[in-house]
């Protein structure tokens, strides 16, 4: 989905978010891949908007089980009840987690590590769980 802005502040909050949101993914993402049996691989997309999907694989040479869009893992962590939708053209209006600025207006950085986090998270609590292997939560 290619969010829309309900308003001008809204987009100036998500330039401050976006990128700090961005490097809180990658960090959980790959703690969560080392202590996991899963493996994955960075695809770049140019749909919706150009950025990178992680592939989720299991196993050595196994077939990709499930692919996350970076920028949609960013925009639930900064957007207010983000939707993600099948549909790479569709476009809702979005407007900031307020909850993620602090009383300056400056990025909470707790809250926003623990949204990160939460998401992440979900993410492999979402996988197929085999029981011949770990656990991966």
């Amino acid at each position: 989905m290619k969010p829309r802005f309900k308003t001008e502040a809204d987009w100036e909050y998500a330039e401050l978010l976006m990128q700090p949101a961005l490097i809180r993914v990658l960090d959980r993402l790959r703690g969560k891949l080392e202590t996991s049996s899963w493996t994955g691989e960075f695809r770049e997309v140019t749909e919706p908007i150009p950025g990178h999907c992680l592939e989720l694989t299991r196993g050595v040479g196994g077939e990709v089980v499930k692919s996350v869009n970076l920028w949609e893992l960013c925009f639930r962590i900064c957007f207010q009840n983000y939707v993600v939708t099948d549909d790479p053209e569709q476009s809702y209006e979005v407007e900031i987690d307020r909850d993620l600025l602090d009383e300056d207006e400056d990025v909470d950085w707790e809250r926003l590590d623990e949204k990160a986090e939460a998401i992440v998270r979900s993410i492999f609590f979402q996988l197929p769980r085999d029981l011949d292997l770990d656990s991966d939560l």
